[in-house]
């Protein structure tokens, strides 16, 4: 009877196992999501301290180690009423409402590329404070980033 007992359990756990793969799989909004979805961190955030009262530029990288592109739907900061993003293109600077991040890729935001902006300045960041950032994503759940404010000439190839 014990075996017979053991045989049972197993069963019925192979049996749930499979019901749980089967359901819901390769379908759905979340199907984005596990071992192939998007992997997204963020490196190298920085804002030069702001020279206007009202307004500030934002850098930073969003890499993708996964196997799914997601896209960066918004930005968010206390420090502003808004931040936008924009895409510079030939010296032009155009606003744009989200960013593809491509599976096992890079966004890039750098000065006289894409860039944040912070509009509407609520205070105005000091060298050697950070702003907080809450980064939003189509699949991917948001991500909170400590930017910290650096000189108004910094250059992060030379580190000043």
């Amino acid at each position: 009877m014990t075996g017979r007992t053991v045989l049972s359990a197993t069963a019925l756990a192979g049996a749930l196992a499979l019901t749980a793969c089967g359901s819901g799989s390769g379908s759905g909004p979340d199907s984005g999501s596990g071992a192939s979805g998007a992997e997204l961190s963020v490196s190298s955030p920085y804002m030069p301290q702001p020279v206007s009262p009202d307004m500030a530029a934002g850098f930073l990288t969003v890499s993708n180690r996964g196997g799914a592109q997601d896209t960066l739907t918004s930005v968010s900061s206390d420090v502003a009423d808004r931040v936008t993003m924009h895409s510079t293109v030939g010296g032009a600077m155009r606003e744009k409402t989200s960013f593809a991040i491509p599976a096992h890729g890079r966004l890039v935001f750098r000065s006289g590329g894409n860039h944040l902006m912070f509009e509407g300045l609520r205070r105005s960041p000091k060298q050697g404070q950070h702003v907080t950032l809450k980064l939003t994503f189509a699949k991917s759940e948001p991500l909170t980033v400590e930017m910290p404010v650096k000189s108004a000439t910094y250059n992060p190839s030379t580190g000043h």
